[in-house]
């Protein structure tokens, strides 16, 4: 038998256990709290119908997208037979509300076999939604399900009821240049760059739908218009029904003028480079990555880079030691590579050293330098210049090298190097290529928008960069770029005459890049130019530039000079 007494303050002073390190009392307080939570949880769990427990576990499933497990606690002859049919109708919807989020509460008590689920959607078009989901269940107990019919796709429909929407757009936001001047004023030049609108394209619908826009709209398809569509649209404004009734309603509003990067001057330079053939050219800022003019197909279209490519191989051979601006090289017309003999441009003796050569764009030296250098190294060193990586312009194509495990034996990897096999680049990719070597290794992000910058990325060191950049002067000093040379101005640049064809026994066959090709062959190469200037050492380059002119003939004949107009106007 257990005797009670009373206790007095004496005792318990007398009884008190010693205290506890203060970091013990924290962690069982913690623990004690936990339980407790956990308690509650298990309470507040216990405490609900098997109607609530079903219907919470389906909300939770609804918020996280998970429709398979929606499909499995439903039934009825009104839920689709398959979970990529009762997926899409939930997709449906929310594309239709322009919903981007659902929350559930609490599930209430079931009322006559119907549990309430307070609800939220938030939606672009109108805002926070509050309703009030019914879940009608069948079975009993452990067999409880969730009676599925078409209305349980949105909170707040009743049975019965589709959901459905009319919207309208307000009127399409301006265009502007640099200098804040309505493209509009200037149709003949604005139409290089601007693009133009038209029906929605069918791999664009599913987004612009679930962004409120009507289907019969008229969107951005080209150039600025394509880049900027969604900010140009402004916000879609209408009424969502379910059946009859109003959902919910909202006011379009139309977007703020859009002012550009684009200057008129280099704008109408980059049209002059073309001068009507095909081909892209483009001018930017190295030290922000605006783009000041662009013309044709400067971010869309990718063609074998040619020479050059050899900016980012030589990067990558004086970063992995290989040679310096004065390793010298025996004076070849040839080289092998795999059994395969390649051949310099028309069979040309070349050699000397490594600036001379890079002056001349000797093959025979650059692609057993890339073989040296490896595919992993290359790859990486492609990477970094932005190869592989999107560019951010909507619309814009992504330059691309494969990857060091695909992209084969010396042959292909020297192909690689001189901007053969299997490298793709856009105009702007090659522009960028230039900006970064003279923003001394930093590659900038490009932009469209004025006052938009995002942040440089570190490609190589800058020694390294500075390097590659006396280098680049030579070729315009005394190389295949002199027709790209500024009267007191020094520029820094690199021809490239990129294979388009393969013939037996021909040097694009075998990965070869010809600089001075025949003129028979003109047809056959792209001509391609990349450059900056000034090119100062200790003093920013204001511009950067790279024109790629399709089945032109040779970089130094054709893109060289083409440029040379592009360099002064972003000087201006």
């Amino acid at each position: 038998m257990i005797q009670s007494r009373e206790v007095t303050g004496r005792d318990l002073r007398a009884s008190r256990p010693r205290r506890a390190p203060r970091g013990r009392l924290i962690a069982a307080v913690a623990l004690a709290g936990a339980a407790f939570a956990a308690g509650v949880v298990v309470g507040v769990r216990s405490s609900q119908g098997p109607e609530q427990r079903v219907a919470a576990r389906f909300t939770e499933a609804w918020e996280r997208g998970e429709w398979a497990r929606m499909w499995a606690l439903s039934g009825g002859p009104g839920r689709p037979r398959d979970v990529a049919a009762f997926a899409r109708r939930y997709r449906a919807a929310a594309e239709t509300a322009t919903a981007t989020r659902v929350r559930f509460g609490r599930p209430e008590r079931p009322r006559d076999g119907v549990v309430p689920v307070p609800a939220v959607v938030e939606t672009r078009l109108w805002g926070p939604l509050r309703a009030t989901l019914r879940l009608p269940m069948r079975g009993d107990a452990d067999d409880t399900r969730v009676a599925w019919r078409r209305s349980l796709v949105f909170p707040g429909l009743r049975r019965g009821e589709r959901l459905r929407r009319q919207t309208t757009l307000p009127d399409r936001a301006e265009l502007r240049f640099r200098d804040n001047t309505p493209m509009a004023r200037f149709p003949q030049l604005a139409a290089s760059i601007a693009g133009a609108v038209g029906p929605i394209p069918p791999e664009r619908a599913d987004r612009l739908r679930a962004l409120g826009v009507p289907d019969d709209a008229q969107v951005g398809i080209s150039g600025l218009q394509r880049v900027f569509d969604e900010r140009l649209l402004g916000r879609p404004g209408g009424l969502l029904f379910a059946g009859r009734r109003v959902l919910a309603q909202a006011v379009s509003q139309a977007a703020r003028p859009l002012r550009t990067t684009i200057a008129p001057r280099a704008q109408r330079a980059a049209i002059d480079a073309l001068a009507g053939r095909l081909g892209g050219a483009i001018a930017l800022r190295p030290a922000s990555g605006e783009i000041l003019g662009a013309a044709g197909v400067a971010w869309s279209a990718l063609q074998p880079p040619g020479s050059t490519f050899k900016i980012v191989t030589l990067a990558g051979v004086l970063e992995a030691g290989l040679a310096s601006p004065s390793t010298s090289f025996p004076v070849e017309t040839a080289t092998t590579l795999s059994g395969v003999r390649l051949e310099n441009a028309n069979g040309e003796s070349c050699g000397g050293t490594l600036a001379q050569v890079f002056a001349e764009s000797c093959n025979s030296v650059f692609a057993p330098l890339g073989a040296r250098l490896g595919a992993r190294r290359l790859a990486d060193v492609a990477r970094r210049f932005g190869f592989g990586e999107p560019p951010g312009l909507a619309g814009a194509a992504t330059s691309s090298l494969p990857g060091a495990e695909q992209i084969g034996d010396d042959l292909a990897v020297g192909s690689s190097a001189i901007g053969q096999g299997r490298v793709e680049a856009t105009a702007l990719q090659m522009a960028l290529v230039a900006a970064t070597i003279a923003r001394e290794g930093r590659r900038p992000r490009p932009t469209l928008v004025l006052g938009e910058h995002r942040p440089a990325v570190r490609a190589v060191s800058p020694r390294v960069a500075r390097v590659v950049g006396r280098l680049m002067r030579g070729v315009v000093r005394f190389g295949t770029g002199t027709a790209a040379a500024l009267p007191g101005v020094p520029v820094a640049g690199k021809t490239g005459t990129a294979e388009l064809k393969t013939t037996v026994q021909s040097a694009a066959e075998q990965g070869a890049e010809q600089d001075a090709p025949p003129k028979e062959d003109a047809s056959d190469t792209d001509a391609w130019f990349a450059a900056y200037a000034p090119a100062r050492r200790r003093r920013p380059a204001r511009v950067a530039v790279a024109v790629l002119l399709v089945q032109a003939g040779a970089g130094g004949d054709t893109a060289a000079p083409a440029a040379r107009g592009l360099l002064e106007a972003g000087l201006r």
